[in-house]
């Protein structure tokens, strides 16, 4: 069961595509035309716009963080005064977007004059190709003006404003005065043909805005520094010229802000020598004067030099100290010493000895007594040598104490020299470190403001050379170059749309119709009613209400067939032998119930089988429109005394086996009329004379009249025309079925279009290898039928 149920889901939605697909081909025409019109308007299109062409340019940016040239501004960064700076590609790019780069461009190229030659349709911009030129006489006050120039021969030309009004006739290279600013108008050609063009003056400034917001500037690749310049123009010319000014002027810019920073750094750096060589000068004077003042010339070096004086003087006054004390020493023992003692030799310092004379003595006096011992030993004290020699010896020995009185007093003069000595040296030495400190500070200044005024001087010269070799802060990798086929408008794309447009325009209108349209038109839309289908009914090829006959042979005759089959068993509970009683009715009027009840009971009439038709919708009748009818009916019946309906009951013309029961007049009490009990005893009566019974009633959604009769019926069809009925009152026949007020009912759809698709269940095929359907499918040969017209092969009706 699941499987079956798969099967009829998956059938079910091929069925809605296949439906949705004929119900759009149906309407091909309408997507033919939509493309065609749609197609012929790109073509206008295309053919009268202007085109626009795509212009492009690279450049390298000097970058210090991608590895683009170094920077040129770098004559101060050791000082870290500009430190700051750096030259990344994301400002150059904010530079060459800006106002003042783009108006530069515009200036130069006099952008914001334009000449125009106009055509019978499309204009042509003369960027380079114009015969004359508008030279502004003050370019900063112009204001937005247009002009037309026509030229008159012998080099005059008449002046006409933006609405052809006329000026007056000027020469050329006559000064023009007007309120929107002066100007002339120079003659570029030399040939003597003569021309019309128009000029449009705008600001520098509205001209700048429009070329600036149609400039893109945009990094080739985050990793680089290359920078590619994009802009769309109509004239590919000029879409180069503004792209090649723009790198112009934008290296123009940077090498005379490069050089106005170079230039002020020289002029600081000159201020400051200027400065540093004062303020030199002063502090190696003060340097001078503080060395005269002090009487130093290298105070560290000197301070040396007293230190090693002092240590000298020093020694020199232990050294006198020692010798006063042995030549102290010595006299005192030469005094003590007796007569044979000897004096102590070489115990003087050599200070001491340079004075020979002691020494000397002391080794004559010593000789002598070792001579005296010796003599002693042999000699008497009496002896008159020995007598000499002590005599000699004691004249030794004052000599010897008298040289050592003045070797002491010579001692003593050369300590107090010495100390002395030592007492001047020690202040000096005292002052030293004073002097160091202050002359410390004065060569430091003099240091620090000589080694800036050097590094000035090297930073000049870097400065000049910078100067004079400024380069460019871009490199050109492209120049300007604009792409021969134009990026607007784009002819493919303009027709791919067309015929996107010329199709999705008449699928939305089809959409939107079938979106909102509410009515009926197929068996699809009663698929969801519990009422039993019995066919559905195609629209009649005719246009007069012909009957269905013996001979008809069109899907309306074949459609009636198969439903008065399916009729029989709807009406398979009815006994043998009794007349089968079918009522047509409908929801509301012009649904075709009455077409439907005619035609209906001629094909059972054409069966053999003998039926009788009665009008039983007596406030609206229509059978009249198909069948001539006298004026007496039913409704005379009803309210008249006669008991025999037959008299009133007519043959139709050309059926053997139809008959009629006329409406007759339209009485003024229908529903009252309805109810009388004669109305039983007229439907036993007719059941006794015919072997079918086809009633014709009224539409149960406005009057009663079918509700009353219904218990006289034994299968109800509920005809429900396509085309006509609005979906939501088929709540109307679900709640009749549900409740059991028509009894035996079903439904017939009437008025299908087999052209549009619609009337599935049967569908049929006529003609020389036409046909379609789903369910039965029927061939009977050619159909004679009357040729359609092109707006019934267009909108499907007629």
């Amino acid at each position: 069961m699941q499987n079956e149920s798969q099967f009829v889901e998956s059938s079910d939605l091929n069925f809605r595509l296949k439906d949705t697909f004929f119900r759009y081909l149906s309407k091909w025409p309408w997507f033919v035309i939509s493309i065609a019109i749609a197609l012929s308007l790109a073509f206008i299109y295309l053919r009268y716009s202007i085109p626009k062409y795509s212009a492009s340019a690279m450049i390298l940016v000097k970058d210090d963080k991608k590895g683009g040239m170094v920077a040129d501004l770098a004559a101060l960064s050791e000082m870290d005064m500009m430190s700051g700076i750096k030259s990344t590609v994301d400002n150059e790019i904010e530079v060459i977007k800006s106002r003042t780069i783009s108006e530069f461009a515009v200036r130069d190229l006099e952008l914001n004059i334009r000449y125009i030659k106009e055509g019978t349709v499309k204009t042509v911009d003369m960027y380079k190709t114009s015969p004359i030129k508008v030279i502004l006489a003050d370019k900063s006050s112009i204001k937005l003006s247009q002009y037309k120039v026509e030229y008159k021969g012998d080099n005059k030309f008449l002046l006409l404003d933006g609405e052809d009004n006329k000026i007056g006739n000027y020469k050329f290279g006559e000064l023009i005065r007007r309120k929107t600013g002066d100007f002339t108008v120079v003659n570029q050609t030399p040939a003597n043909e003569k021309f019309v063009v128009s000029v449009f003056i705008e600001p520098v400034e509205k001209t700048t805005e429009s070329f600036k917001s149609k400039l893109i500037v945009e990094l080739v690749n985050e990793k680089t520094s290359v920078v590619k310049l994009t802009i769309v123009d109509a004239v590919k010319e000029r879409a180069e010229d503004f792209l090649n000014t723009i790198i112009s002027n934008y290296n123009r810019d940077a090498i005379e802000d490069k050089n106005k920073v170079f230039k002020n750094t020289a002029a600081f750096i000159d201020d400051r020598l200027s400065l540093i060589t004062n303020e030199l000068g002063d502090v190696e004077k003060s340097g001078e004067s503080y060395k005269k003042n002090n009487g130093v010339t290298d105070i560290v070096s000197e301070a040396g030099i007293f230190l090693q004086n002092a240590t000298d003087f020093e020694k020199q006054f232990i050294e006198t100290e020692t010798q006063l004390r042995i030549v102290a020493s010595l006299k005192d023992y030469v005094n003590t010493s007796s007569k044979t003692d000897l004096i102590p030799a070489n115990i003087l310092t050599s200070t001491a000895q340079d004075n020979a004379t002691t020494p000397t003595l002391i080794d004559e006096y010593n000789s002598l007594m070792l001579k005296r011992t010796r003599m002693a030993q042999s000699a008497g004290p009496e002896n008159k040598m020995m007598l000499q020699m002590d005599s000699q010896l004691a004249a030794l020995k004052d000599n010897v104490i008298s040289n050592l009185d003045r070797l002491k007093a010579s001692l003593d003069i050369k300590k107090r020299d010495l100390m002395e000595q030592q007492r001047k040296l020690g202040g000096k030495i005292s002052n030293v470190p004073t002097q160091e400190r202050e002359y410390k500070s004065i060569a430091r200044q003099q240091n620090l403001k000589e080694a800036l005024y050097i590094y000035l001087l090297q930073k000049r010269e870097e400065t000049a050379i910078s100067l004079a070799s400024t380069a460019p802060n871009a490199k050109i990798i492209d120049a300007g170059l604009a792409e021969n086929i134009p990026v607007s408008p784009k002819t493919k794309v303009i027709y791919l749309a067309a015929l996107f447009l010329g199709l999705i325009i008449p699928f939305g209108f089809i959409y939107v119709a079938d979106l909102l349209d509410s009515k009926i038109h197929s068996q699809r839309d009663l698929e969801k009613l519990s009422v039993p289908f019995l066919g559905d009914v195609p629209r009649f090829e005719t246009e007069t209400n012909e009957l269905v006959n013996i001979h008809s042979r069109s899907s309306t005759a074949e459609s009636l067939r198969i439903i008065r089959t399916n009729l029989e068993f709807m009406l398979s509970g009815v006994a043998k032998g009794t007349a089968k009683t079918i009522f047509v009715t409908s929801t509301i009027p012009k649904e075709g119930k009455t077409f439907i009840s005619v035609n209906l009971a001629s094909t059972i009439a054409l069966s053999g089988k003998k039926v009788l038709l009665v009008g039983l919708d007596i406030r609206n009748p229509k059978l009249d429109e198909y069948i001539a009818l006298p004026s007496k009916g039913i409704t005379n019946f009803l309210s008249s005394g006669d008991t025999d309906i037959l008299p009133y009951i007519i043959n139709v013309e050309g059926f053997d086996n139809l008959f009629i029961l006329p409406p007759g007049i339209v009485p003024p009490n229908p529903a009252e009329l309805l109810m009388s009990p004669k109305v039983e005893k007229m439907f036993d009566d007719l059941k006794a004379e015919y072997d079918y019974i086809v009633v014709d009633t009224a539409p149960v959604s406005l009057v009663t009249d079918t509700i009353i009769i219904a218990s006289f019926a034994d299968c109800f069809v509920y005809v429900v025309r396509a085309n006509h009925l609005d979906k939501r009152m088929l709540a109307l026949p679900e709640s009749l079925y549900k409740e059991g007020k028509l009894p035996n009912m079903s439904t017939i759809l009437n008025d299908t279009n087999q052209n549009k698709g619609y009337g599935y269940g049967y569908g049929y095929g006529y003609g020389y290898g036409y046909g379609y359907g789903y369910g039965y499918g029927y061939g009977y040969g050619q159909d004679v039928k009357k040729p359609k017209t092109w707006r019934e092969k267009l909108f499907g009706k007629k």
